[in-house]
């Protein structure tokens, strides 16, 4: 099978590993200090900022609940307990492990583009050995704006050398599926909330797994990925 004209752009938290509760604890103990209850900030809560960078999470927080705090303290309090974390225990889910090894060995180029911070990507990635495999990364503390805006992704293309409309994307969240789009790319959209299955930005994608990774296989995947317009099956 030669799928390598095309190049497989990766979402991590949600999509590659399963992040998100950590990233909800971190922030809770960002905010903690200046009166965030885990009553206030509960799991729900955090829901409706999956796929939203850290940034520009914290900053609707710190608006939410009246934080007064400087939004880069913030951000620097929840990168170095969520790194705690992250080092501690990061799942990958199997599937998609599975998917970037058998990229990996057809020789597809691959790229981790992200809405975390870049000591988060590179903590995340070495410590569930997916690192070897996916070298090329970028977070978007690199670019102007954050999902859903395009940066993010167009970055990532230009640093493969591949052009927008030869790349893939892998998403979990609605604002990354909006950011896919955007920017001019396929996408496989696998929600990590079901309750999002319906957004519309959703609906933009070129194959959407309602089930999210209950749905997703890796031989599923690369089948469909044979069978897009331009990859040539062997």
């Amino acid at each position: 099978m030669d799928i390598a004209r095309f190049s497989v752009v990766f979402d991590l938290d949600g999509t590659l590993v399963d992040s998100e509760p950590n990233y909800h604890l971190a922030t809770l103990r960002a905010l903690g200090p200046y009166g965030v209850t885990p009553e206030d900030y509960d799991w729900e809560h955090h829901t409706r900022f999956i796929g939203i960078g850290t940034r520009e999470s914290l900053e609707l927080l710190a608006g939410r609940f009246g934080v007064g705090a400087p939004v880069d303290e913030l951000l620097d309090a929840t990168n170095r307990h969520y790194l705690e974390l992250a080092r501690a225990s990061t799942p990958v889910f199997p599937e998609m492990r599975k998917f970037v090894e058998r990229l990996h060995a057809d020789a597809v180029p691959m790229v981790v583009a992200s809405g975390s911070s870049r000591a988060a990507i590179e903590a995340v990635l070495a410590g569930t050995g997916l690192a070897p495999f996916l070298p090329t990364t970028v977070s978007a503390e690199e670019v102007a704006r954050g999902k859903p805006e395009p940066d993010v992704f167009l970055e990532a293309a230009r640093r493969l050398g591949t052009a927008p409309e030869r790349c893939v994307v892998l998403e979990d969240a609605p604002p990354g599926a909006a950011a896919a789009h955007a920017a001019g790319m396929r996408c496989l959209a696998l929600p990590y909330v079901p309750g999002t299955a319906d957004d519309p930005a959703f609906a933009t994608a070129d194959l959407l797994l309602r089930g999210g990774q209950a749905e997703f296989s890796a031989q599923a995947a690369l089948d469909w990925l044979r069978g897009l317009p331009g990859a040539s099956p062997s």
